[in-house]
């Protein structure tokens, strides 16, 4: 595990491949292509996971391989390799040339440089021995326990990586990041009369472990999971039917992301595929809605000092008091609209090609008082807590579960709620919020964003919403 976890810096042009014919091949496979890049990669991860009072799993990852990339108009040839070697890449280069053909584009300008830092280069999976985080997840196992008597179940997962990255440009550019994450889940299963409901939550971003590992961070995790299930061990069945909902802070924004976030991505909207295309610049939300997406924002799980392009990370405005204002790009899809790149080009790892993606999306505060929001609902859901949820880009229809919901009426909160679902689409839902809280929070550092079979780390984050005319799926009406 990471007791060996000290290898020496990533320089695949000092260990594996001579730059200068590196470059050479590169300029070959590019010669006459719009854009292209040489990406190449290490990652190495570890991730401990503790289940009903035993080590169910423990496992460490390593990979490095580099993929080259030629673009053309609409068309890339894509070629990588898990061998970083002077033969694979000119392989790779002889496939990727394919879609240039007989070239006649020309490059584009390369991004311009950037010294900003967002997070430390740090390997935290070196801030703590293999044993010492079995141990530190055994006590896990036993202070939950000790909370209540009804837990009967508690999982815990600690995990860590180091991704580092280097990108040649045909211009004999390069660009390089180093980037670290760190997260901790934790959940607990309470039973009380023959009932078993669940709580969880988590944590992480970009930094070490260490500051994961200390008492007064996972301590409090697990009086929030344990709380959680006890509120859904009181919980009734939700109600169903056509109402207004107020949706927490925080980490119910991911119905933003998926919602809303999406339809804001480049390549989508220059298909014409999304639910937003040809709306620049007009009302899409309502007055008082602005959206960004903060690549920006030092340490969080869905920021990057530099894309998988090269282009430095950017703080986006997408929606501007209800207007829209911008796209998400990366490099091709902002030169085929006419466009800068915003910093938005990212890929699962070198095995995978760029395209448009989110960073950290959020909502940005307004001025309504989160109670006060809350006292004006007359008769609907006050949801704070979302579980798994489905999206059609084409319409931006959404369904999302709650973890955690209750019913409100006359600006009251009553009893919980379990088994709701929220129905609805983002471009409605944009145009109905009612009330925007001034209490923006980001979430927890627990998000993932999956697009074309390709997963990231992204984060999402919002002030309290009042949403008229959701659908609410449950099991009265």
């Amino acid at each position: 595990m990471s007791d060996t976890a000290t290898d020496a810096p990533f320089r695949p042009f000092e260990t594996y491949l001579d730059e200068a014919t590196a470059l050479a091949t590169l300029r070959a496979a590019t010669a006459g292509a719009d854009d292209g890049e040489l990406f190449l990669e290490r990652r190495r991860s570890e991730a401990i996971v503790l289940d009903d009072g035993r080590i169910k799993t423990a496992s460490y990852d390593a990979s490095e391989g580099f993929g080259l990339r030629a673009v053309r108009g609409e068309v890339a040839g894509y070629a990588h390799a898990t061998e970083i070697s002077e033969h694979a890449l000119k392989r790779a280069a002889e496939t990727a040339r394919l879609a240039v053909g007989d070239g006649g584009g020309t490059l584009a300008d390369a991004p311009k440089r950037s010294n900003i830092k967002l997070y430390s280069d740090a390997d935290p999976m070196a801030d703590a021995t293999f044993a010492v985080k079995i141990d530190l997840l055994k006590e896990i196992d036993a202070y939950a326990r000790s909370l209540d008597p009804r837990v009967v179940q508690v999982s815990a997962t600690i995990a860590a990586g180091l991704q580092e990255v280097e990108i040649l440009r045909p211009e004999g550019l390069r660009y390089s990041d180093v980037r670290p994450m760190a997260r901790m889940n934790v959940s607990v299963i309470i039973e009380d009369k023959g009932r078993r409901e669940q709580g969880g939550t988590g944590g992480g971003g970009r930094y070490g472990l260490a500051s994961l590992m200390q008492p007064s961070h996972w301590q409090p995790l697990l009086k929030e999971a344990l709380r959680i299930a006890l509120v859904n061990l009181d919980a009734v069945a939700a109600p169903a039917g056509m109402m207004d909902v107020v949706l927490g802070p925080g980490w119910p924004g991911i119905l933003l992301h998926e919602a809303i976030g999406h339809g804001l991505e480049g390549d989508f909207n220059r298909k014409k595929t999304s639910a937003f295309a040809g709306l620049m610049g007009e009302m899409i939300a309502a007055p008082g809605v602005t959206v960004l997406d903060d690549g920006t924002i030092p340490n969080r799980r869905g920021s990057i000092s530099v894309d998988d392009e090269g282009t430095p990370s950017q703080k986006n405005t997408l929606i501007e008091d209800g207007r829209l204002v911008g796209y998400m790009q990366d490099r091709q899809n902002a030169r085929l609209m006419g466009v800068a790149a915003t910093g938005n080009g990212r890929r699962e790892s070198y095995a995978h090609i760029p395209m448009p993606r989110m960073t950290n999306t959020y909502m940005l505060s307004g001025k309504d008082d989160p109670a006060g929001i809350v006292a004006s609902l007359k008769d609907g859901i006050y949801a704070v807590g979302f579980g798994g949820g489905q999206v059609d880009i084409t319409n931006g229809k959404f369904v999302f579960s709650c973890t955690e919901a209750y019913r409100v009426r006359n600006g009251v909160i009553g009893e919980a709620v379990k088994g709701a679902t929220l129905i609805g689409d983002g471009a409605t839902a944009l145009k109905h919020i009612r009330a925007i809280g001034n209490d923006l929070a980001l979430d927890p550092g627990i998000g993932n964003c999956g697009k074309a079979g390709q997963w990231v780390p992204v984060g999402v984050g919002q002030p309290t919403l009042l949403i008229g005319g959701l659908t609410v799926g449950g099991s009265q009406t």
